[in-house]
């Protein structure tokens, strides 16, 4: 069937639909969730060129500590080198182009499963076997490529861009909001990998408005919710946020009672923080928890998730017992938030679904969209 002509494109729905002021504003168009080809602008416009998050630092401890992520479809490798110091590389031999480690461990060097080369932590050729009598091998000249890698606040941004700013001058305002929470110190209990059947978007959204919590997480979180105390003021350009004042019901959500720093409200506010494209941190006085979101086709998403303590709930004498508290009530939520999600893009899918209004609680949704738009080329 011939295509519409005049039919827009999911890029100019999507500008279309964001020109509207908050006020006004729709959920995105149905097609940049399930379009194919705006996925793929979103692979090389997006995730090819903004810094993503591989993990928390602390997850790295000692030389040789690593982890895997895959960026825009190049295999990354993140690790701890010899002098302490980060270091992102290829994870791609640069011998015949077998991929090098794979999920995390520790390790003294990187030897390829394949032919044996072997890659120091800094990612020199260390060694090869049988080349000797290649006349044009030169050992000293092959390194693994170097990418780009900082920690901010504790996370391990990476980007494939050269150009793209640094995460320090572009979040500092993110250091201005909560400063004082002093996010570094917090200790990572957990890390874990999983693939859901939606739109990396849906995800990204849900996390954006606490307007479902009431509903979807009725069982664990929700109680601990006024929607009528939630501020949901217009973002940023690099992120967006809000904050919720909690009430009592869980201890690990408020401050810990040795905590000094934080006074007033601050001791029950918890912070949801969307650094874009996909970086996507709840921060109480108490616990973290966190999502990196990468695309895997338009109706499925990867994601890292983890979680800990602050510094000083970590340092309590009944730490482990809160740590195993905090895992299986956030094991609980990302239960119920899989439901929500997923039938969603179920929803999405459907032809007689449409986009409806926004609410006011939704005000990061419409941030989001429009910093989605400002990315994607017309």
């Amino acid at each position: 069937m011939a295509r519409d002509e005049t039919a827009l494109s999911p890029a100019e729905e999507l500008r279309a639909n964001v020109a509207r002021p908050f006020g006004q504003a729709l959920a995105m168009p149905k097609s940049v969730y399930t379009s194919p080809e705006f996925t793929r602008l979103e692979e090389e416009h997006i995730f090819a060129r903004e810094w993503l998050c591989a993990g928390r630092a602390d997850a790295l401890a000692e030389p040789g500590d690593y982890m895997t992520m895959t960026i825009a479809g190049e295999p990354i490798v993140v690790l701890r080198d010899a002098t302490g110091a980060l270091r992102a590389m290829s994870n791609v031999c640069r011998h015949r182009m077998s991929t090098l480690l794979e999920g995390r461990g520790r390790v003294r060097s990187i030897v390829c499963p394949y032919h044996a080369w072997t890659y120091g932590l800094d990612g020199a050729l260390r060694g090869a076997p049988a080349m000797a009598a290649n006349e044009a091998f030169c050992r000293s000249e092959i390194r693994l490529p170097q990418i780009r890698c900082v920690d901010w606040q504790g996370w391990i941004l990476v980007t494939l861009n050269p150009d793209a700013p640094d995460p320090a001058v572009m979040l500092a305002d993110v250091d201005r909001l909560v400063g004082r929470y002093e996010m570094a110190r917090y200790r990572e209990a957990f890390r874990e990998e999983f693939r859901w059947a939606t739109n990396w978007k849906v995800l990204a959204e849900n996390f954006m408005e606490s307007y479902h919590l009431p509903v979807c997480h009725a069982d664990t979180i929700g109680p601990t919710v006024d929607l009528m105390k939630m501020t949901c003021p217009e973002g940023l350009p690099s992120f967006n946020y809000h904050h919720i004042i909690k009430n009592d019901a869980l201890d690990l959500t408020l401050a810990h009672p040795s905590n000094t720093t934080l006074q007033g409200e601050e001791r029950r506010t918890t912070w949801l923080l969307s650094i874009y494209p996909s970086l996507l941190i709840t921060l109480t006085p108490g616990y973290f928890w966190y999502l990196s979101l990468t695309p895997d086709g338009p109706g499925h998403v990867h994601v890292l998730y983890g979680g800990g303590l602050s510094a000083d709930w970590a340092a309590d004498p009944a730490a482990e017992a809160h740590f195993a508290r905090l895992k299986a009530l956030l094991a609980e939520v990302n239960a119920e938030d899989k439901g929500c999600v997923e039938r969603v893009y179920r929803g999405l899918c459907a032809g007689l679904s449409a986009p409806g209004p926004l609410s006011h609680l939704e005000r990061p949704n419409y941030d989001f969209a429009r910093w989605i738009a400002s990315r994607i080329p017309a």
